[in-house]
């Protein structure tokens, strides 16, 4: 089977929303499919995003359908308006968009709506993101009272507290009309919120890089019902206030850089895979093939009031033995936790699994106590005196940083991260990559500096822990929850490399990806996708993600070189040095062909190219991909200039 070039890049046969450049006034922007997106003024952002959010009663977003585009666009204004309809099960809501961008730097966006069902909601209105660049900076906040008061945005990751059992925000960011903050000296943004009670969350609990300012407060009763003809209707305006004097705003440098550090940074962490949730047991090429990564361990979720997991432990720990590798044990205790551990340590004694790490959660509890890491410790040391025992939670950083572990009685702290729960998008999944490394600084410092193992990083949500119904039964037809289509394409190991740059530089113990095989791993099995009209993998195939992996397990024990872009949503790459061999490994993540020059080289490198002209190979011939020789290339002063394909990377090898 041929893979179309869309599908190539992203996992799917279609064309990328289009991006069409705005300007008003001194304001730069551009819009995407009803949103607004990357206001600046100059190179300074000012707001990430805007759009309107319908999120029906588990927090499923209801995806928006637009229609009747009407667009006005001049050098230093415009106006748009468009109709959207959002239906999904049982919600129908329709609502007006217009946005109107003046020649002073204001900016309006109202959206008026009406639902034609009767449904209930969690959230209808506007989202405000704002970048999370502007964390420790001086704000105003007008409150709903007509009072103000003046605050910073967090520093560090702001928790989000559960009171009375609702989330609540980030104080004092509540019952907000407006929020006015600096942009660059002399220059104010003043963001004002009519048609709803405002207040603010701080996104990066869940590695979106913002803060994001949103309607109807969290503490309110949730979810609600919507009866057919309730009519909604809000109104975002930015406004700009320029002091002492009117600048203009410096003009924007699009060169693409890629600079490469003297000075090693760190060890690189342990990197290893999670279980393939399939259930099947690899076969002898998948082994020799997942050999190749040099990964450290292989994850094992253990749930011990359920029997089936002595088969499950035997396997894997067959498998271990064969990868080579050890096993971080995930196990999960019920309130028998006493009598559950003593079962299992006399299991232990008889299979002598190579255990490395052991995760311990309590199935009902979303951040764990103390109890059962203490009880689990006592019993796992009469198997190994030496067990190195972690925990924290199984879910979201925002659940570890609203209910901080007990750290003390932990070896290491360990929390799961995924870049979709508020944003499904590829640009939204490139904006997480630099929140992933804020969780670490944050999680570092409540702890003390704790060791941080991440375990596991997934592109989808493996389960949704705020679910208030069953998670609806999948058609055949249909791809489960949690399979994202891009997990097989260039995309997701462009991804994946910053994810792995910006988790590495921030003094990561260890990290899981993924898991071993299938439409969630890094290789699909044998017979191939179960829904082949959707997920367009090869059968028996590896993906783009294999090549990520084993590029970087050939540098294990070795260390991190610091590098830098001059546009982390454009371009990332990691830097790695082995005794004298050093490795850049650079990825574009942009769906344009890029010009990039890559500076503080030696004199002489050798390079490999993994894009759309030899992807098809790379995936269905690995061995044959790995073992063809690099192209040498000659650099000027250190320097030298590369065309990126869409999604492409880069390999960059030189010896000392």
């Amino acid at each position: 089977m041929k893979l179309s070039k869309n599908v190539q890049y992203y996992g799917k046969d279609e064309l990328l929303p289009k991006q069409i450049d705005l300007q008003a006034g001194p304001l730069n922007l551009f819009y995407e499919a009803g949103d607004l997106r990357y206001i600046k003024f100059g190179d300074k952002e000012i707001i990430r995003r805007v759009y309107v959010a319908v999120r029906d009663h588990n927090w499923d977003t209801v995806i928006p359908v637009l229609s009747n585009v009407r667009m006005n666009i001049a050098n230093d204004s415009f106006n748009i308006n468009y109709s959207v309809s959002n239906i999904q099960d049982n919600v129908d809501f329709l609502w007006e968009g217009n946005i109107i961008g003046k020649p002073d730097g204001t900016i309006t966006f109202s959206m008026d709506g009406v639902a034609r069902s009767t449904f209930w909601r969690n959230r209808i209105g506007f989202c405000i993101l704002y970048p999370m660049e502007y964390a420790g900076a001086d704000c105003e906040i007008e409150h709903v009272s007509g009072a103000f008061e003046k605050s910073l945005f967090p520093k560090f990751i702001a928790p989000q507290r559960i009171i009375d059992g609702k989330p609540s925000p980030v104080e004092p960011f509540s019952n907000m009309r407006a929020l006015v903050y600096q942009v660059v000296p002399n220059v104010l943004a003043e963001v004002r919120f009519e048609g709803e009670n405002f207040e603010m969350e701080d996104q990066r609990n869940w590695t979106d890089a913002s803060f994001k300012a949103y309607g109807t407060p969290l503490k309110n009763p949730s979810p609600v019902e919507v009866k057919t003809g309730t009519k909604i209707s809000q109104t975002f305006t930015l406004s700009i206030r320029e002091q002492d004097k009117i600048i203009k705003p410096s003009k924007t440098d699009d060169t693409l850089t890629f600079s490469i550090g003297k000075n090693a940074l760190r060890n690189l962490p342990k990197i290893g895979l999670d279980e393939a949730s399939h259930g099947q047991p690899l076969n002898e090429k998948e082994i020799e093939r997942l050999k190749t990564l040099n990964l450290s361990h292989q994850r094992l979720s253990l749930y011990l009031s359920n029997p089936d997991y002595k088969k499950k432990l035997r396997q894997s720990s067959k498998e271990a033995n064969k990868l080579g590798i050890n096993l971080e044990t995930a196990l999960f205790l019920s309130n028998e936790a006493e009598s559950e551990l003593q079962l299992f340590v006399e299991l232990l004694k008889q299979i002598k699994p190579p255990i490395v790490n052991w995760l311990i959660f309590h199935k009902k509890e979303m951040t764990t106590s103390e109890k059962w890491i203490i009880l689990a410790r006592k019993y796992l040391k009469d198997y190994d005196h030496n067990c190195n025992v972690g925990s924290g939670t199984n879910v979201f950083f925002a659940d570890l940083n609203r209910s901080i572990p007990p750290f003390k009685v932990m070896d290491f702290i360990t929390y799961s991260i995924n870049p979709q729960v508020h944003a499904f998008d590829n640009l939204s999944l490139v904006e997480t990559l630099s929140a992933q490394g804020e969780t670490v600084k944050s999680a570092r410092n409540f702890s003390n500096n704790k060791p941080i193992s991440v375990s596991p990083i997934t592109l989808k949500m493996r389960f949704n822990p705020n679910a208030t119904a069953p998670e609806a039964n999948v058609e055949s037809n249909q791809l489960p929850s949690q399979v994202d289509v891009r997990q097989m394409s260039l995309f997701g190991a462009a991804w994946t490399l910053g994810s792995l740059k910006n988790l590495s530089e921030s003094e990561t113990r260890s990290l899981t990806y993924y898991e071993t095989t299938g439409w969630r791993g890094v290789m699909e099995v044998e017979f191939g996708s179960h829904v082949p009209e959707k997920f367009h993998s090869l059968k028996g195939a590896v993906f783009p993600i294999y090549h990520v992996f084993a590029d970087v397990g050939e540098f294990a024990e070795g260390q991190i070189i610091s590098t830098s872009s001059s546009n982390p949503l454009k371009i990332t790459g990691l830097g790695l040095k082995k005794e004298s061999h050093t490795r850049i490994i650079i990825a574009n993540l942009s769906s344009e062909v890029q010009q990039l020059t890559v500076q503080n080289l030696s004199s002489s490198v050798n390079i490999r190219h993994l894009n759309e002209s030899n992807i098809e190979q790379a995936m269905q011939s690995p061995e044959v991909y790995r073992s063809q020789n690099f192209q040498k290339q000659f650099t000027i002063n250190g320097s030298v200039k590369f065309e990126l394909l869409p999604y492409a990377l880069l390999c960059i090898d030189s010896n000392d």
